[in-house]
């Protein structure tokens, strides 16, 4: 099965490997002090869903340059430091949500360094101003900048049980506005949340798949249950099903048919804290997973 990852979109663009660096803004999230909600949503856990992001620091380059020494001892010493690439991504809690002001100033220094090609941003649909999304429509025009949205299900019933705190049409509000920008955005779906079959798990990313104009990217999590979580608290009153490494497998192969050729994978699964994680237990071995899912895809096209 053809896909375009998000490793071949950034080394056909970049002609080079590009690695992430995890940044923190010092956002807080409206469903967490008390504007939407106090809880956050059901599954995020204390990091805001950002637990592998640097801790926050107003010194922005300080940060870089913790986030790059990490990242660096991963990179092979062939590839010299002078060419070496990053994404600056903004990943926990709410990062468009607070000082505007502050904010843009903050994104503004993060692209100053030359060696961060672009920026990727996590916030929320209902937390997107017309002037921020002005803003990083001019900061598209010097780097790359994607918005990443997590709309994990387009199911109401299950959106108002995850504590979501949002409607669809708030989604599609947002989505017309940043695209409208020359903005690319990337929607992160959770598969597996409870009460919702295979069939619901890919009407989503269908729905996701039929958008106009063409989606940029998509990320497919795992539903990780984790501890210190409403979730968690759930998963021992009335424990559910939690999707099986074979069920995962076929579920994202059942998604990649239905999305568009053009749309870049950012995300085939992802990995909670093994110190956090609670179930399902397989997803905490990221090399068993990636390679099974591989071969699962491979055998789809033979």
């Amino acid at each position: 099965m053809e896909y375009t990852s998000l490793s071949d979109y950034l080394k056909e663009k970049y002609n080079t490997k590009v690695y992430k660096l995890s940044l923190s803004s010092g956002c807080s999230c409206p469903n967490r002090d008390g504007k939407l909600s106090t809880g956050g949503c059901i599954f995020c856990s204390e990091g805001g869903s950002g637990d592998f992001a640097s801790s926050y620091n107003t010194d922005i380059e300080q940060q870089i340059i913790q986030a790059k020494s990490r990242v660096d001892q991963k990179i092979s010493n062939k590839i010299p430091e002078s060419e070496r690439k990053y994404i600056a991504y903004f990943q926990s809690f709410t990062n468009t949500y607070g000082d505007e002001k502050r904010l843009m100033k903050l994104f503004e220094e993060t692209i100053s360094f030359q060696y961060i090609v672009g920026i990727s941003i996590g916030t929320r649909p209902d937390c997107l101003s017309d002037e921020m999304i002005a803003f990083l429509g001019k900061l598209n025009q010097k780097k790359e900048v994607w918005v990443e949205l997590g709309l994990q299900t387009i199911h109401e019933e299950t959106a108002r049980f995850i504590n979501r705190g949002y409607e669809l049409s708030v989604f599609e509000d947002a989505y017309k506005r940043l695209t409208d920008a020359g903005l690319k955005v990337v929607v992160h779906v959770i598969l597996g949340l409870p009460g919702e079959s295979t069939a619901d798990m890919i009407e989503s990313v269908k729905y996701l798949g039929q958008l106009s104009p063409t989606l940029f990217g998509i990320k497919l999590q795992l539903l990780h249950i984790l501890t210190g979580t409403k979730l968690a608290d759930i998963y021992e009153e009335n424990p559910f099903h939690v999707l099986s490494l074979e069920e995962y497998c076929q579920v994202v192969g059942e998604c990649l048919k239905v999305l568009p050729k053009e749309t870049v994978i950012h995300r085939l699964t992802g990995d909670g804290p093994k110190k956090l994680l609670i179930a399902p237990l397989w997803s905490g071995n990221k090399k068993l997973v990636m390679n099974t899912m591989r071969k699962y895809i491979k055998e789809l096209d033979s």
